[in-house]
């Protein structure tokens, strides 16, 4: 497959990485880190979290970047006479819970609605905002996920951004620095206006599945979403899936190649006490992650869909070019011309999943990828 990247793609990246975007303090690459919710959802309890902490702490995760801990729905308990949110039994004491994980040298993440509940239908922020923007951050809350849910009954979707920027102007005046993530299922094309309202983050889809048809349309959806990521904010294809048993190692390898070239934000949503040595292996590339954590800031393009065969591309701060080959269906050969990716001559390629060089070429490059895996490669001159 002969891959050319026209004069637009590179007009693509450069408005991707303009100075001229609203920039943030946080989130300046693609959070990393772990999410309650893939794996545990409403049986998530204090314990869970903080064995996830201890084991981020010491499997090597912390080391290669994740550093968010973040408990999605369920937590909520009721709120009390003066109307401040509370935890169920199975948290506990949420403060005590963020300290825990801040000892851990990690940060703590929660989750709320804008609508009267969450969407397992616990207490939502609704008319709470800036009382509950206050009690996170008491808490030492780092990141919020704020899914849209219930908010349909009370608001018209025409105000939807309105609503988001209430709860950001909330969490400014706590002064505390925040990751807001806005969950919202990619409704009324929020990447336009994500930065405008205060958000780090979009969800640009609805949610993942533990399956490789779920996640390859999602993946592979993200195409022509590129100019609207950057530094401090991020397009959101979801969590990942990483080591939840649903898919094979090579349909999971494809999984963390695709979301790192598209810049996305690396949350795992598994049991880390009981993770496999591959599936860790797979979350631990510290290669791949490069990719995804690149300075540059710029989100991957799809250089070219053949049949089965996709080609993306990723353009790194220090000049080189990240590729991914993937093949959606049997085993074939992909290959990329040296010079449409900007090279003339000679160029070098490192295998960014076998950890090693594999030679200097001239031309074109070729990898055979697998059925529903991927090849990452990194070419540089």
């Amino acid at each position: 497959m002969h891959i050319r990247i026209t004069a637009g793609f590179f007009a693509l990246l450069l408005f991707a990485v303009s100075p001229t975007r609203a920039q943030s303090s946080v989130a300046q690459t693609p959070p990393m880190g772990w999410n309650s919710w893939n794996h545990f959802a409403c049986k998530v309890t204090a314990a869970d979290v903080r064995g996830a902490a201890d084991a981020i702490a010491k499997n090597g995760m912390k080391e290669a970047g994740y550093l968010y801990v973040n408990v999605d729905d369920c937590w909520q308990g009721t709120r009390d006479e003066e109307g401040h949110i509370r935890p169920n039994e199975n948290l506990g004491d949420m403060k005590a819970l963020a300290d825990y994980v801040h000892s851990k040298g990690l940060k703590f993440g929660i989750y709320s609605s804008p609508g009267p509940r969450t969407c397992a239908g616990f207490e939502g922020s609704y008319q709470h905002e800036e009382q509950d923007a206050q009690t996170y951050a008491a808490w030492g809350v780092d990141y919020l996920k704020y899914d849209w849910c219930s908010a349909s009954e009370v608001y018209p979707v025409s105000q939807i951004r309105d609503v988001y920027k209430k709860m950001h102007d909330a969490l400014q005046r706590t002064g505390r620095p925040i990751v807001y993530s806005l969950c919202q299922y990619g409704w009324e094309l929020v990447w336009r206006w994500g930065p405008e309202v205060g958000g780090n983050l979009w969800r640009t889809t609805g949610d993942i599945e533990d399956r490789y048809e779920s996640m390859t349309k999602i993946g592979f959806g993200q195409a022509g979403l590129e100019p609207f990521a950057g530094p401090g904010h991020w397009n959101d294809p979801d969590m990942l899936e990483i080591g939840n048993g649903g898919m094979s190692s090579d349909e999971y390898i494809t999984h963390m190649t695709l979301w790192c070239l598209l810049a996305a934000p690396l949350l795992a949503g598994n049991d880390l006490t009981r993770v496999t040595p591959v599936d860790l292996a797979i979350l631990l590339n510290k290669e791949a992650i490069a990719v995804d954590q690149d300075p540059k800031g710029v989100q991957g393009h799809r250089l070219s869909a053949e049949g089965p065969l996709e080609v993306w591309a990723k353009p790194l701060a220090d000049g080189s070019v990240a590729v991914g080959f993937f093949s959606r269906a049997g085993s074939y050969p992909a290959k990329v011309s040296v010079k449409d990716l900007g090279f003339t001559g000679a160029v070098h390629v490192r295998d960014l999943w076998l950890h090693k060089d594999v030679g200097t070429f001239d031309g074109e490059y070729r990898a055979q990828v697998p059925r529903h895996g991927a090849v990452l490669v990194r070419i540089w001159k």
